[in-house]
């Protein structure tokens, strides 16, 4: 094998591996739902719109051909519909969690509708469909910024996940490379706020580590 193709491997692997590892996190809330049979301090709406994100990067993987975006979004989307399953088997809330899926979801179908049935060119329907994974992922990544003013003014990384960051660090960071090396703008630069938003989390943890957080609150009381 040419040393080209061993790094297009590696580096698909890399995605594969790191964003798994990324999706898998949602494991520790799953366990506290069935052990607690509550959803207490647990949030419904990163579930559900990485599954959308997760369903609409699968897409474009199947009409760009693209093995790992097909892999590692078809795993994600399993996972993450599992947590929103299960989640709504213990939320009391079960109207609005139902209300939220069904919107969201609705919102999936007409852009699948207006992909498929009303941009009937190929190459056209790859590129929308791209700026539309791009645009959500973006968004995504950057939604969790509101916090970091609360995570400054308690001086508390508590409501952070050090693995989620470290993950979605090496995630980003791999599917940026990859971007690169095909040459897809729509795979590379969703990507790089989330390599801000975790080196900016990361930064946060190293000025309020979880010692620093016992302090303060012993210092608040």
């Amino acid at each position: 094998m040419e040393a080209g193709g061993v790094a297009d491997s590696f580096l698909s692997g890399a995605c594969v591996l790191f964003t798994l590892g990324m999706f898998s996190t949602g494991l520790s809330d799953l366990r506290h739902m069935q052990r607690t049979r509550s959803v207490d301090s647990i949030q419904f709406l990163p579930f559900l719109t990485t599954d959308v994100n997760n369903l609409g990067w699968l897409s474009y993987g199947v009409l760009k051909g693209d093995g790992t975006l097909i892999i590692v979004n078809t795993v994600g989307a399993v996972l993450q519909t599992l947590y929103i399953l299960v989640y709504l088997h213990y939320s009391p809330q079960k109207h609005a969690v139902l209300l939220q899926t069904a919107a969201l979801l609705g919102v999936l179908l007409l852009g699948y509708g207006y992909f498929w049935l009303l941009v009937p060119d190929l190459e056209a329907r790859l590129q929308q469909l791209g700026l539309f994974c791009s645009v959500f992922t973006i968004s995504m990544y950057l939604s969790p910024l509101a916090d970091l003013a609360k995570i400054i003014k308690t001086k508390s990384t508590q409501r952070l996940s050090f693995s989620l960051t470290v993950a979605t660090f090496l995630s980003s960071s791999s599917w940026s490379i990859y971007g690169v090396r095909l040459g897809d703008p729509y795979i590379t630069v969703p990507n790089l706020p989330g390599i801000l938003t975790s080196l900016v989390r990361l930064g946060l943890f190293c000025k309020y580590p979880p010692e620093h957080d016992r302090k303060y609150r012993l210092l608040q009381t």
